[in-house]
């Protein structure tokens, strides 16, 4: 681990986030990035040394990852433009976005080959990803202890034959080398995945210690439980940084309709070849998708897995527009009450 006091380089910095500073705040406040994310605190790690930033107005619009200015009290003061942002619909029936990671390089999607293992589930990570412009690579974990890890690992790269797809057992030393080509100085790897996977012991042996809390897995349904409760990000010696997020069990997709046309590109590519433009795909003839999944070209998973996503993201953007039309009428009416309030003082 690097010392206490990392350079900005060491953090990410590049001229991206340099153009935005204005001379005065490069005199008046720090910088520094988001490394640990709490309810009640942030840790923000700048060339200062790392530093507990308490609560603002600003709290519930940042998250790990960000690159942001503080003053000498160690309170917020700006948020920098983001490179790159992940983010969800919040879980359960609330409404409302739920911030992941910002300003991440690649990002490692970690899968287990026990019972856990999922294709539509990758699909949705990759969907994620490509929405955010970030580059995907899958790690399938426990391949030591599978039987099938040769088909398991061709269905992945099935998915796309660009995709970086590395199968390995994160206990092993020369299975975890083959990842230190994402791990360079001021570049940021970000591990998603669910609960049991392996990321809390994937980043220990990435990081040469026990520093992420590991559990083992429920022996009847293979399910993980959950170890990292908050989002963290760590950095190696060797360069890097290195961030876990806690397991999701539920990722749902929200405005990310490019990602999941770049995820399923060649079932955008097949519509474009049915006869009729309007083509739902189903009982309609000379559909080139239903002829597709006919000759096995396209499997039927994967189609479902496309429309089931698609609908998804639509449906939740369109809840979370509807709210915020909500919210902004809302403020209207309370600043036409203030208004008021302020004409009747007046005039007493």
């Amino acid at each position: 681990m690097m010392g206490s006091n990392p350079s900005l380089l060491d953090l990410g910095w590049c001229a991206y986030f340099e153009e935005q500073l204005q001379k005065t705040e490069s005199v008046s406040f720090s910088v520094g990035r988001i490394i640990e994310q709490h309810r009640s605190h942030l840790l923000v790690a700048s060339e200062k040394g790392t530093v507990k930033v308490s609560p603002s107005s600003l709290m519930d619009s940042v998250c790990v990852g960000d690159w942001v200015l503080f003053d000498d009290g160690h309170q917020l003061r700006r948020l920098l433009t983001r490179q790159s942002l992940f983010s969800r619909k919040a879980p359960g029936s609330k409404v409302g976005m739920q911030l992941i990671a910002a300003n991440i390089d690649t990002l490692l999607i970690v899968s287990s080959l026990n019972d856990d293992f999922n294709l539509n589930r990758i699909e949705r990570f990759l969907s994620l990803a490509k929405e955010a412009k970030v580059e995907p690579v899958v790690i399938l974990t426990k391949a030591d202890l599978c039987l099938d890890e040769a088909k398991k690992r061709k269905e992945v790269q099935s998915l796309d034959p660009f995709l970086s797809v590395h199968s390995i057992n994160a206990l092993d030393k020369a299975h975890l080398s083959e990842l230190s080509s994402y791990c360079q100085t001021g570049k940021t790897v970000a591990f998603m995945g669910s609960s049991g996977v392996g990321k809390s012991t994937l980043m220990n042996g990435l990081l040469g210690a026990e520093i992420m809390q590991t559990a083992g897995i429920r022996e009847d349904d293979s399910k993980g439980r959950h170890t990292t409760t908050f989002r963290t990000m760590k950095w190696l010696e060797k360069g890097g940084l290195l961030m876990d997020t806690p397991g999701m069990r539920e990722l749902q997709l929200s405005d990310c309709e490019q990602g999941i046309s770049e995820t399923f590109s060649e079932i955008a590519a097949l519509a474009e070849q049915c006869r009729f433009s309007d083509c739902q795909h189903a009982q309609e003839p000379d559909c080139a998708i239903q002829k597709a999944i006919q000759n096995e070209s396209l499997s039927l998973r994967r189609f479902e897995n496309y429309q089931k996503l698609m609908r998804e993201q639509a449906f939740n953007g369109a809840t979370l527009a509807q709210k915020r039309e909500k919210d902004k009428a809302f403020g209207k009416m309370i600043s036409r009450v203030q208004t008021q309030s302020r004409i009747f003082k007046k005039g007493e």
